[in-house]
């Protein structure tokens, strides 16, 4: 039988040991007075968030990947954090990607047992034409799951840069990984129930991770979203709103813009800024590597 009475994440709390005799206010109290530790432990992790960052925005501007690689809730958390960045950032399917142990079913059934398969997430990379230019994120609330460590193996032996994130220290995911990151929520009110703290920790460093790497590679406009897809009438509204506000136009010359561009909120607003055409906007926004901020400081 696995031992997992060294990992805090399994200890029992002992602020929740009459959890069961609690009221309903009380629980939640308490479950909101131990999130605000998630916050702390998160903090006292930023440096290596920002590391991981650099370095995913690297890979991805010269044409690589980020792979999330987890079981259970850290496999969800992946997977979820991947499949919105297309509709956030414009970018293919394949520049984000989440593995979850047991395939896509186990999104939404738990497969509990394919979290112990050590090779099963080599298998799924080898399907997915893992490469060297990729890096690979091993999500593991445990620090421990085999899943985990055998796809982070499988990638260092191919070359790729990899990384994880446990709530554990010492964690043998960590072992594997050239960017670890062990943030350390402690017991769960829940004993052992790591969907909680643990979870909302993974969740919030990803929302991290993607996020400034998208910046990283131009996604972004000063605060604006503005390479999102318009893929029905509410974000179709929303890309219109974005290029009024970074433009400083009024929704007409917007929506004229857009039109022009093709849909292309980046180009729109460099047409718009810099009074050019199209196919001048376009140029310069490939001269400055997708950036709208460097392409507006060209003309």
């Amino acid at each position: 039988m696995v031992n997992l009475e060294h990992l805090i994440t399994e200890n029992r709390n002992p602020e929740t040991v009459d959890l069961d005799s609690m009221t309903p206010m009380e629980i939640v109290t308490i479950m909101n007075r131990e999130d605000e530790g998630v916050i702390k432990a998160v903090k006292k992790v930023l440096p290596d968030v920002a590391r991981l960052i650099e370095v995913c925005t690297k890979k991805l501007e010269e044409g690589g990947r980020m792979i999330y690689i987890g079981a259970g809730t850290s496999g969800r958390i992946g997977v979820l954090d991947a499949v919105e960045c297309p509709p956030t950032f414009g970018v293919s399917d394949q520049v984000v990607m989440g593995l979850i142990a047991g395939g896509e079913g186990a999104f939404v059934k738990a497969v509990e047992g394919a979290e112990d398969d050590g090779l099963l997430a080599e298998k799924e990379l080898k399907e997915k034409m893992l490469s060297p230019r990729d890096i690979v994120i091993g999500l593991a609330a445990s620090g421990r799951t085999p899943y985990v460590v055998g796809g982070l193996n499988y990638a260092k032996k191919l070359g790729c840069v990899t990384a994880s994130i446990a709530c554990n220290h010492n964690a043998a995911i960590s072992r594997e990984a050239d960017y670890p990151i062990e943030v350390e929520t402690g017991p769960e009110i829940l004993t052992g129930s790591t969907r909680l703290k643990a979870g909302t920790a993974q969740k919030m460093i990803l929302n991290m991770v993607s996020t400034a790497t998208m910046v990283g590679i131009g996604k972004v406009y000063e605060n604006l979203m503005v390479d999102l897809v318009r893929t029905n009438e509410k974000l179709e509204a929303r890309l219109c709103n974005i290029v009024m506000e970074a433009a400083g136009c009024d929704r007409a010359r917007a929506v004229q813009a857009l039109s022009e561009a093709e849909g292309n909120g980046k180009v729109a607003i460099i047409m718009i800024l810099s009074e050019c055409g199209r196919l001048k906007a376009e140029e310069k926004l490939k001269e400055a590597r997708g950036h709208v901020r460097r392409a507006v400081m060209q003309m």
